[in-house]
């Protein structure tokens, strides 16, 4: 199983004193999710754009030594990945500080025929994953360009996974409204952040609504309390499972959580698992992740899941 994943990576500063690091949503699904398939069959992909720095090469490095295949990553002049600070408290929720508005991400599409269209031309990979970030950060026209590609995707017999992270910074909740609405009919596998799900389409039937889209599969995530599974969607009787959160004692930092249940719950799914071990593995991959600092944590960390 090949799966691609579209979006931006930045540069995170975090931590008493100061850090560099890097994070983002679809690449920290994608880096956990790249640790969590050497033994399940699943290779990992990115695609996004970056600038020639010495900090994006660092980047690539890294996801090299992930193993990340990295031949979607444009590399374009004059610009360089954006900024996030995170500051973090006592019970462990943080605070994002963002310096994005000329990411190198955000120019993806902006000049030819990208990477990520050759490959889907090319039908070089099973599953496309993207997240409402992916989304948001892009100008109108390479949404539009974002859109095709999915029909393209889809169109081949490929698999689209989407993750309804919603950031207010980047959007308002009726923009975010119109392009989820253009994404959802492509989409397979729903991961649906409850609280953000609501900021976008207030207090509405999340299953209802994946169900009116298409969606075949749909994963609420509720932070501690169980995630709510249901597969079979579009048939007469859908399949549905709540699956509880693992306890812990001592958060120290929430950051990725959602977005390595994403990597645990894809991992389970797409190597032939049900959805309740799917679930299972989600939450002990969060659990493990929201002990440490930051949104990777050494790979030494989750050697029983691998």
């Amino acid at each position: 199983m090949k799966i691609a994943f579209f979006g931006e990576c930045m540069v995170e500063l975090s931590g008493q004193p100061l850090q560099r690091t890097f994070g983002g949503d679809t690449l920290n699904t994608a880096l956990y999710l790249s640790r969590l398939g050497t033994s399940r069959d699943i290779a990992v992909s990115y695609a996004t754009a970056l600038g020639i720095d010495n900090i994006s090469q660092d980047m690539l490095n890294a996801w090299v030594h992930e193993n990340i295949e990295t031949s979607m990553v444009c590399k374009l002049q004059n610009k360089l990945p954006g900024l996030y600070l995170v500051e973090t408290e006592p019970n462990g929720e943080r605070h994002f500080h963002y310096w994005r508005n000329d990411s190198a991400a955000k120019f993806y599409f902006a000049s030819g025929t990208s990477p990520l269209e050759q490959a889907i031309e090319k039908h070089e990979f099973d599953a496309l994953y993207i997240s409402g970030i992916s989304v948001a950060i892009l100008a109108e026209d390479a949404k539009a360009t974002l859109i095709t590609l999915l029909e393209k995707h889809k169109a081949k017999g490929g698999k689209v996974l989407f993750d309804n992270n919603f950031r207010p910074q980047l959007w308002t909740s009726k923009q975010a409204q119109y392009w989820y609405s253009q994404v959802l009919p492509f989409v397979d596998i729903a991961l649906i952040t409850e609280d953000d799900d609501h900021l976008v389409w207030g207090q509405t039937d999340i299953i209802d609504r994946c169900q009116s889209f298409g969606c075949q599969e749909v994963v609420i995530k509720r932070g501690s309390e169980p995630c709510l599974v249901v597969s079979e969607l579009q048939s007469a009787h859908p399949h549905e499972s709540y699956i509880a959160a693992n306890k812990v004692e001592k958060v120290i930092d929430t950051c990725a959580a959602g977005d390595s249940f994403a990597a645990g719950y894809l991992a389970g799914r797409l190597s032939g698992g049900s959805e309740t071990t799917a679930a299972e593995l989600g939450h002990q991959l969060a659990s493990i992740v929201i002990q440490h600092p930051g949104a990777i944590i050494p790979a030494d960390a989750m050697n029983d899941l691998m």
